[in-house]
């Protein structure tokens, strides 16, 4: 594994850090102190990204994306991590992976409009009852004839306030699952497009959020929902097939946004503690001071090993489910420990929002709960220890 950067990483890391900082960092404080991200804001910062080549940028180059490696495509992940979430996620988007999982007039209808920055989509998984647990999935999905008639709710569903359509996930039917597993019947998972206006289908707003300001959660209600066989993304019961297919690293992404995030905390403490003087000298000095910047930047760049690591094992074929797992877990609660830390060293100052710290101590929390929490990577993690032994 070589640890240094080729020239076009480079150019990649530099044109989106630039970009963030010079046309996402100005808005900031209005989205997080407002809570709202107004439309023509997005399309005049998408406008941006997609003439700077960085919108749709984990798709392929041969329909529209960049086509970068994961290591890249990490890198360039950590870069846009710096800024508001709801700045580079819905201004800089990156269309889910299982979109690739569609056929031609799927592609044509939802693939190519999101590339090209005329359409967003959301992903619809979680329930009231079913988070972590998709086994508990309630929301059903039932044939009749050629159609499939869709009931249930859903919720915490990002961004689908503004998104054109949901790629949502129900439950199709049942299968016996004792045998390998001893935990009786399983439910069989379908996944379906549903077009916003599809009679039955409502959004509704979500929850208010401490973390990720501007960046809005949604609940999905089916109500008799109505639609074609055409509608299915991939197979019929072969949902969880798809997901695991096509939704890609998001563990690894997860963990990316993070180190750029806990990069721009420890940088921002640095500065302040050479700057900041107290009982006559640079607080920096202190050992209480610089013992905590030590311990900041030695947790940083182990997470950075281990999300580049697996990202990197990911492109060679060798990653694991453990090597996503270790990496997500420690990425995210580096990032609470750097952020904590950070509003520390910069006292009351720190929790003002003069400074993004406040904001990335806030969105920090999210981060061990979403794509899995630190509990469920921690099981994964030590299953695959005890199988080894036959535990």
């Amino acid at each position: 594994m070589d640890f240094g950067l080729t020239e076009e990483q480079r150019a990649i890391v530099d044109t989106t850090r630039a970009f963030v900082e010079n046309e996402l960092y100005p808005h900031e404080r209005e989205v997080e102190r407002t809570g709202k991200l107004e439309m023509d804001l997005i399309k005049e910062l998408q406008a941006k990204a997609i003439a700077a080549g960085l919108y749709a940028a984990n798709m392929p180059a041969e329909i529209g994306g960049a086509g970068l490696d994961t290591v890249t495509w990490l890198l360039y992940e950590k870069e846009l991590g710096r800024a508001n979430y709801a700045l580079h996620w819905t201004c800089v988007a990156r269309p889910s992976n299982i979109l690739l999982a569609g056929t031609p007039e799927q592609h044509e209808k939802y693939l190519y409009p999101c590339i090209r920055g005329e359409k967003w989509d959301c992903l619809a998984m979680t329930e009231p009852g079913a988070g972590s647990d998709l086994r508990g999935m309630k929301a059903t999905a039932v044939q009749d004839g050629d159609d499939f008639v869709l009931n249930g709710t859903k919720h915490f569903i990002s961004h689908a306030d503004i998104a054109d359509f949901a790629i949502v996930f129900m439950a199709s039917g049942e299968e016996d699952d004792s045998r390998s597993t001893g935990r009786g019947k399983r439910k069989k998972i379908t996944a379906f497009f549903v077009d916003k206006g599809t009679k039955g289908f409502t959004v509704r707003e979500g929850y208010r959020n401490v973390s990720h300001r501007g960046y809005t959660n949604s609940i999905l209600e089916f109500d008799d929902c109505r639609l074609p066989g055409s509608q299915v993304l991939g197979e019929v019961h072969k949902g969880f097939e798809v997901a695991n297919s096509w939704l890609g690293a998001t563990r690894l992404q997860v963990g990316a946004t993070c180190l750029g995030r806990a990069e721009r905390a420890l940088q921002h403490s640095i500065e302040y503690a050479a700057q900041r003087r107290q009982f006559g000298q640079q607080i920096g000095k202190f050992q209480g001071v610089s013992f905590k910047l030590a311990d900041m930047a030695t947790e940083l760049k182990a997470a950075n090993l281990m999300v580049f690591e697996a990202g990197w094992k990911y492109d060679a074929g060798t990653v694991t489910d453990e090597d996503m797992a270790m990496a997500k877990l420690k990425a995210t609660e580096m990032l609470a420990f750097v952020a904590d830390e950070a509003i520390q060293i910069h006292g009351g100052m720190g929790l003002m929002d003069d400074l993004p710290l406040e904001r990335i101590w806030r969105d920090a929390r999210v981060e061990r709960i979403w794509e899995g929490t630190s509990e469920i990577q921690r099981h994964i993690i030590s299953r695959a220890l005890l199988r080894q032994v036959g535990g």
